[in-house]
Formats: C-alpha cells, sequence, structure tokens
C-alpha cells in the first residue's frame, strides 16, 4: 500500500493506493504554505487514516528535485522550496518516500493506465498554463532522481517564421530567463502574445479558440501559425525519443479539433510515419497528479 500525495499551491490531495486499479483519494487539505511542521502534519494525518504501515510515501509537486543538490524547487509551496526535501520528509515521517514532478506525473498515469497503455515509449504533454512534458520508458520514468528531461517547452528554438504564408514572429521573452521558448508562444498566454502580435488584438485564449470554431479569418490565422510554430519541435521530441505515442494534457487539450490539426503536423513532419494518431488528448482527466504519484511509488 502507498500514500501519494499531489501538492498544490492551494490544496494538498492524498490517497491511498493498492493498485493502480485501486486508488483511494481521501478528503483534501488546505497546503501550509510557510510551517514546514504543518506541511509534515497533513501528510502524516493522511498516513495514519490507513490503519496499516505504507510501503512509501509518494509525492508530485509543481516543481523539481534537482538532481545535483536534492533540494526541491517548488515556488508555489515556500516551505518546502530549497529544503532537501526528500531526506526532510523520510526523517519526519519515518518511511521511504518519492518525489516526482507532475508533469512526470501526469505521464506517467498516462503510460500506465491512460492513453500511453501499450506503448513502450510514451512522451506526454502539457499544454496550458506552461509547456511541459515528461518521458516514461518501459513504464520508468526518466526523472527517476528528479531534473529537467521532458522539458521541451523551454530553449531558444520557436520559429521566427511560421503559417501558411509565413508570419514573421518575435522571440517573445520567457519566464525562465531565454527568449525564443516554445513555453513563451505555445502556452495559453503566448497563445494571446501570438495573436496580438498578429492582429494587433487582444483577446484571451478561450476567445481566440472559440473564434476560431466559428471560422473567424483572424483567429484562424492566428491557429495556423501557432500549430507551424508547435510542430516542428514536438516532431524533433518524437524523433528524438522513439516516442510512439504523446497523450496531451493542460487547458488547450480540452479542444478535440486544436489536437486534430496539431497530430496532423506534426506527423507530416515525423521520421517514423504512422498510421493512427500520435498526438491524443490524455485519458487521465480527472487526478492525473495523484494516480501518477500512486504509480511512482508502487513501480519504485
Amino acid at each position: 500500500m502507498i500514500v501519494c500525495f499531489d501538492i498544490g499551491g492551494t490544496a494538498i490531495k492524498g490517497a491511498l493506493a493498492y493498485s493502480a486499479e485501486d486508488i483511494r483519494p481521501v478528503p483534501r487539505q488546505p497546503t501550509p504554505l510557510h510551517d514546514f511542521e504543518a506541511f509534515v502534519a497533513v501528510m502524516r494525518a493522511v498516513i495514519e487514516t490507513a490503519g496499516e504501515r505504507p510501503d512509501c510515501v509518494a509525492l508530485s509537486i509543481a516543481g523539481i528535485i534537482d538532481p545535483d543538490t536534492a533540494l526541491a524547487v517548488v515556488a508555489n509551496v515556500p516551505c518546502i522550496h530549497g529544503r532537501p526535501l526528500k531526506a526532510d520528509l523520510e526523517a519526519a515521517l519515518g518511511l521511504p518516500v518519492l518525489i516526482a514532478n507532475d508533469a512526470d506525473c501526469f505521464v506517467l498515469a498516462e503510460a500506465g493506465i491512460g492513453a500511453g497503455r501499450g506503448h513502450r515509449v510514451v512522451f506526454g504533454v502539457i499544454l496550458g498554463t506552461g509547456v511541459g512534458g515528461g518521458l516514461v520508458i518501459d513504464g520508468r520514468l526518466i526523472n527517476s532522481d528528479g531534473g529537467f528531461a521532458g522539458e521541451w517547452g523551454h530553449g531558444p528554438v520557436a520559429a521566427t517564421e511560421a503559417g501558411h504564408p509565413p508570419a514573421r514572429l518575435p522571440r517573445f521573452q520567457c519566464g525562465c530567463g531565454l527568449a525564443g521558448c516554445i513555453d513563451a508562444i505555445c502556452s495559453a498566454r503566448g497563445l494571446e502574445k501570438l495573436h496580438q502580435h498578429l492582429h494587433d488584438e487582444t483577446l484571451t485564449s478561450e476567445e481566440i479558440i472559440k473564434a476560431w470554431s466559428e471560422q473567424d479569418p483572424l483567429a484562424a490565422r492566428t491557429i495556423d501559425v501557432y500549430v507551424g510554430v508547435l510542430a516542428g519541435p514536438l516532431a524533433l521530441v518524437a524523433n528524438v525519443t522513439g516516442a510512439t505515442i504523446m497523450p496531451v494534457g493542460g487547458g488547450l487539450s480540452n479542444v478535440p479539433a486544436l489536437l486534430v490539426e496539431i497530430d496532423r503536423a506534426v506527423r507530416a513532419r515525423v521520421l517514423r510515419k504512422f498510421n493512427r494518431p500520435l498526438i491524443v488528448r490524455a485519458e487521465c482527466r480527472i487526478e492525473p497528479g495523484l494516480i501518477g504519484a500512486a504509480l511512482l511509488g508502487l513501480k519504485g
């Protein structure tokens, strides 16, 4: 039995996991942001509800464990940021602790019981507030000791021309400190910046998508350019990793027609040709962080 947690900036979600098919959520609790002892107390209370000693505790976090220092980088929960989190929690709880990034937990969930079932190499894609991802090979997470693998949204690789006909694009500044990242132009906020650049019109990502679905020509131009920017880097990820399925999560994954367009463009650019979709909607729509944390613990 595994006790698993999805640590958010607002709430801590917990569950008891006996197998991939038997994950039992418990009531969520507010996240203590500035008090590590209170943070541990929430986890301890969930563990005590199990009525037995778990094999380990597994966490999904909106951050990473630096593999060189073992320190947690978790901006939205200050009391665990900068700590040797695994060691501190193991000392406080008296149990083995496993920790993974939330995007990594997402792809673990998809590889284990979602759209990636039956695929040896699964690359999970996040398209939402940010652009991220994770990689699972043979059921195992590449970031087994923490780290940055799967962060395809960062790096100065965004095209400076895209669309039909090509539109010239600036290298938008990214929150990571670089300019020209996929995150800066293909996240939900990036889509808004792209539309503003192309048409000098301010719309939310939801308004752009709605206008596109209603065949608005300005929105159609924005989506055409957006897909053109996104498809090349995703195709490169497929070529490098050998992924045969790429489940997509995040807010933009809720637009099936957009995923169809992205899939068409990516499959036109990959070396290995598929007669089926490569880019698909994630199947674990509810609590993928908890599911992934459970699988992390069960496999670990």
